[in-house]
């Protein structure tokens, strides 16, 4: 999985790198199909001292992409929120998954058979 770091307001540095590498992989666990993680780190200004640290993750596999965003005063807890964010959301979509079709003869033969009397 290709991980992608961008900092807005503040420089992305290598523990949070690091931090968020080890707390996002096992996202590729639940989702071996992810193709790309996007992490956006953005300094709030706000009126508290320091502001608050805002993160936006989005996670691509084929045909979708998760996001979520978070604020905390550090960016470890924000980091831990939205993992807990897309966590919530990649094990709903397993959930949604649809039985795959009957395909072939055998299904058109089973309803012909049953609608015979």
């Amino acid at each position: 999985m290709d991980m992608t770091f961008t900092g807005r307001g503040l420089h992305v540095t290598d523990s949070i790198r690091g931090l968020a590498e080890q707390k996002l992989a096992p996202l590729a666990r639940i989702e071996p199909r992810a193709t790309s993680l996007e992490l956006e780190v953005i300094n709030e200004n706000h009126p508290r001292p320091g502001g608050l640290k805002r993160v936006e993750v989005s996670l691509r596999i084929p045909r979708k992409t998760f996001r979520a965003h978070a604020e905390a005063d550090e960016v470890p807890a924000a980091i831990d929120l939205v993992r807990d964010k897309l966590e919530r959301q990649l094990r709903d979509h397993h959930g949604k998954k649809r039985p795959p079709h009957r395909k072939g003869a055998l299904g058109y033969a089973e309803t012909e058979a049953r609608s015979e009397p």
